[in-house]
């Protein structure tokens, strides 16, 4: 069978009630050719163009109404700052509530409705009335309380929230409510007499590394119905700082040598600054070494011998682009939790500690603020090529530079980030990868970290990779 005009299938088209083909343009069983219905002719419409001239002089004009309005409006703001303030107060519904008690006393009075009167009474009666439930003011006291402040991923926090009645009568329940992170935590109290409190207690989630926000605690003041709701705050906002996951590791204790400032190692040596004991002279000893008074009164070549001293400074530089990583926001999460247990076992052997991590930098601080920093990165996609320079400008005595980042990443690119330390710094790529072997690499000057998860990373380190 034959294919009809040289078409596709597709294009073919199928026999119609006529005997005639659909589109191909062949002819059909009856012998008849196929008619092409005519084509709709296209109407181009020209592009419509403001002239300039009008456009830059609207520009101008609204230029000089602002610059006329601003100082007016400065200099008014105390009297429609507080109006608008009491506007505010009013929920959609009752807005709603109000212009339909407006409209139907119009329509009363205009046609002298009886039913509609009644209706614009109920409406604005209604509507007085839960103002007046919204003026009210509560003479209490709030404090707010999360313990603790800083918590590892899954620990459990718990907040208090205690509220006294300071006024000399009793007061109503009333409605507190405390945002915690992306939600809000409300609490109703009961009916509190003078100088009487109430305590509530709730936990914070913390499934999640990152910062939550509590509070600031405020009580609402109005009606059942919602048609006006009037908001006051009582408490700051408290940061509950929540940590990532960390492992201990075993002392880093890698660093440059000879250092004046830096740390005394059970390391000997023959030149340092450390003085550790006299030994006897052997062939190829420095000459300059030897102690002459302790030679002389022993009646042998005696010479000095040291402790190295090494300056430990590590620079973690951490890649949150979601994108080179498998597994995406969870290996990103990986990752951040093995630069912070690098970070932190760098503190606690005394090391000076630099971090960039995301959009956040921290320098030579303590542990928990350098945790701190970590829960306050967000997973996003970033320069590594940069963050890493702002690390060398941070850390220019680094003796290691560790940069934590996915698979995907271009290896070039990793070289050419970790290129910009100086040439005697112990450069390490740590990549996170669940689907590789772990392992230990070396190869163009850098040091090849691969682990699978969290507790690889004691592992590869206690191979000697930072040494």
């Amino acid at each position: 069978m034959r294919r009809a005009g040289g078409q596709g299938i597709g294009s073919a088209g199928t026999s119609g009630p006529d005997g005639t083909s659909g589109p191909g343009g062949t002819r059909g069983q009856s012998g008849r050719s196929t008619r092409r219905r005519p084509e709709l002719p296209t109407i181009t419409l020209p592009r419509v163009q403001i002239p300039s001239a009008i456009t830059d002089t609207g520009a101008r004009i609204l230029d000089l109404t602002g610059e006329r309005i601003k100082p007016l409006a400065e200099r008014s703001e105390p009297v429609w700052r507080p109006v608008l303030r009491v506007l505010g107060w009013v929920s959609p519904l009752g807005w709603t509530v109000f212009v339909l008690g407006l409209v139907a006393w119009f329509l009363a009075a205009r046609y002298e409705w009886t039913e509609l009167a009644m209706v614009a009474v109920a409406c604005l009666v209604l509507f007085l009335a839960c103002v007046a439930l919204a003026i009210g003011h509560a003479k209490v006291e709030i404090r707010t309380e999360v313990d603790p402040t800083r918590v590892t991923v899954g620990d459990t926090a718990t907040g208090r929230i205690e509220v006294r009645n300071l006024s000399g009568r009793g007061m109503l329940p009333l409605l507190v409510e405390l945002p915690v992170g992306r939600s809000a935590a409300r609490f109703t109290l009961p009916s509190l007499g003078s100088g009487k409190s109430h305590e509530e207690l709730f936990v914070v989630p913390t499934e999640r590394r990152g910062v939550i926000q509590v509070g600031p605690a405020t009580t609402v003041h109005g009606d059942p119905l919602g048609l006006v709701r009037r908001t006051m705050e009582w408490t700051e906002q408290t940061e509950l700082f929540v940590h990532p996951e960390t492992t201990s590791l075993e002392p880093l204790g890698a660093g440059l040598l000879r250092d004046l400032e830096g740390e005394v190692t059970p390391d000997l040596s023959m030149s340092d600054l450390a003085f550790h004991a006299l030994r006897e002279y052997q062939p190829g000893d420095d000459r300059r070494y030897i102690h002459w008074r302790s030679s002389a009164k022993h009646g042998r070549l005696l010479v000095r011998q040291f402790l190295d001293t090494r300056r430990s400074h590590l620079a973690v530089v951490v890649d949150t682009s979601p994108e080179v990583y498998t597994g995406e926001d969870a290996a990103v999460e990986l990752a951040i939790s093995c630069a912070a247990s690098l970070a932190v076992r760098s503190i606690m052997d005394e090391q000076d500690t630099t971090v960039v991590v995301g959009s956040e930098q921290i320098s030579r601080q303590t542990a928990p603020l350098t945790l701190d920093t970590f829960s306050r990165t967000e997973v996003q996609p970033v320069d590594v090529f940069a963050a890493t320079g702002d690390a060398a400008a941070l850390a220019p005595d680094a003796s290691i530079a560790v940069l934590v980042t996915g698979p995907h990443r271009p290896f070039i690119q990793v070289q050419r980030a970790l290129g910009q330390f100086e040439v005697e710094v112990i450069k390490v790529a740590l990549v996170v990868d669940p689907d590789a072997q772990v392992g230990v690499r070396r190869g163009a000057g850098l040091t090849i970290l691969t682990v699978r998860e969290l507790a690889d990373l004691r592992r590869v380190l206690f191979a000697g990779a930072l040494v």
